[in-house]
């Protein structure tokens, strides 16, 4: 891809193509992102890491799992360097086919169990993870530029709150295919070729993204960039120069949301599912052929697949509706105030982990609910928050790169501090929320110190 400025063709996105454009690209994005993470869970590590013990198999997975968060940043940096310097559309494109391309090969490799792939095989793994990570840590930042710089007057939260409504859609895809192969094939059928199907269909859907995003013209704000002579050279540069205040406070800004987000959706999952007894913990790994240890027996809920997998959908779907909530609420009382309410709400939901998981059926299910609930609140405003603390010119490379550090500070490390955590305690959740609830006081700082940003000049 060149970096030569182009002029891009000027004319005006309809409303209901920058709304389907923007919430399509982060749905397939999301789902690609999630897929991995559910796999992580339930089948690379006997898949991949086949010749571990259940706990470091685990473990292993999860560690591929945060390769994309490192890899992130860096695709910011890559495409928001195009995406402020020749436009917001082609880079899109181009990460959404970066994503798309790499979870379609993860789909056709061979696992660990191949003979001769015992280590070529997760090594691939961690390649394409890179890669996937790559195109992620360019399409969120590009997918609120497109909501945001074509959204009218005193809506700019609202039009935000579409790319982030990718995220549940995203989630909800992708643990229905999970949840449709588990109850129809059996165990032996879903680890020997079920899995892979998730990972294969996105091509599909990558080609209805395409379709909609090379329909779209040019961002105005952006044409405004291009008129007035004033695309930066080096975008990167000129956010550590210009705007590295702002660069960090995003950062930590969007630290709880992170946190809160990985471990609602990965520690939630693998807790969930984890045998409640000694007893079931040995019948699992005889099962599965594997060694176990009582010693490194970590109780968990002992739910079914299938059964958590339901019960997280349901609480997704309070994700995708308080999502939408958030928007009209970031517009009538401001990004800051919405967000120290919500932030404080994380904070205290952080503390009661232990009664609510404790609380059976109902509790697991109200904390799910509670949880996902403050994760519309939080993550909604977040495609207007961290855009608009940076000028046009370098908006996609400072917002890119605040969302993009922030998810290694509060998501690459979350899953693998929760297990150590989880662990630690014996098989109680107290740590790990005790974990949540300070991200969630350092969050709450960057707020407070940060300015209200909703009626800044946004072009």
């Amino acid at each position: 891809m060149s970096t030569k400025t182009a002029n891009p063709i000027v004319g005006t996105n309809p409303k209901s193509r920058v709304v389907i454009a923007s919430l399509i690209g982060t749905s397939i994005e999301f789902y690609d992102f999630y897929v991995y993470a559910t796999a992580a869970v339930l089948v690379f590590p006997t898949l991949f890491f086949a010749n571990a013990d259940p706990t470091i198999s685990l473990l292993s997975s999860f560690a591929v799992f945060g390769v994309a968060f490192i890899a992130r940043p860096i695709g910011s940096i890559v495409f928001g360097h195009f995406g402020d310097r020749i436009g917001r559309k082609q880079t899109l494109v181009a990460s959404l086919l970066t994503m798309g391309i790499a979870t379609f090969v993860i789909g056709l490799l061979p696992t660990g169990l191949t003979p001769g792939w015992e280590i070529l095989a997760p090594g691939a793994l961690v390649v394409l993870r890179f890669a996937q990570g790559l195109g992620l840590g360019g399409e969120w930042s590009g997918a609120a530029l497109l909501a945001t710089e074509n959204a009218p007057e005193g809506k700019r939260a609202i039009y935000g709150t579409f790319p982030q409504l990718g995220a549940p859609i995203g989630f909800i895809l992708a643990n229905t295919v999970f949840l449709i192969f588990s109850l129809n094939l059996s165990s032996e059928q879903f680890l020997s070729w079920g899995w892979r199907v998730p990972f294969l269909a996105s091509a599909l859907l990558v080609v209805v993204g395409l379709y909609v995003r090379l329909r779209l013209f040019e961002t105005p704000a952006f044409q405004k960039v291009i008129e007035s002579g004033e695309v930066a050279k080096v975008p990167l540069a000129r956010v550590f120069v210009t705007s590295w205040r702002p660069l960090i406070l995003g950062t930590f800004i969007m630290l709880a949301t992170y946190t809160l987000f990985y471990l609602m959706t990965t520690f939630t999952l693998t807790f969930g599912t984890a045998p409640a007894t000694v007893e079931a913990a040995q019948a699992a790994a005889d099962a599965a052929g594997k060694p176990f240890s009582p010693d490194a027996f970590i109780a968990g809920l002992g739910y079914t697949r299938v059964e958590f997998l339901v019960m997280l959908i349901v609480g997704v779907v309070f994700f995708g509706i308080f999502t939408m909530v958030s928007g009209p609420l970031a517009e009538r009382f401001g990004r800051r105030a919405h967000l120290v309410v919500t932030t404080i709400g994380i904070i205290v939901f952080g503390l009661v982990f232990v009664p609510l998981f404790g609380g059976g059926f109902v509790g697991v299910m109200a904390l799910l609910i509670i949880g996902f609930v403050l994760m519309g609140l939080t993550f909604g405003p977040m495609a207007a928050v961290l855009p608009e603390l940076f000028p046009t010119n370098v908006r996609y490379t400072g917002s890119a790169l605040a969302y993009n550090l922030s998810s290694i500070l509060g998501a690459a490390v979350a899953p693998f501090i929760a297990l150590a955590l989880w662990a630690a305690a014996g098989g109680s959740p107290v740590l790990v929320g005790v974990y949540l609830s300070a991200m969630g006081v350092i969050t709450l700082v960057a707020l407070l110190i940060s300015k209200e940003t909703r009626d800044v000049d946004y072009s």
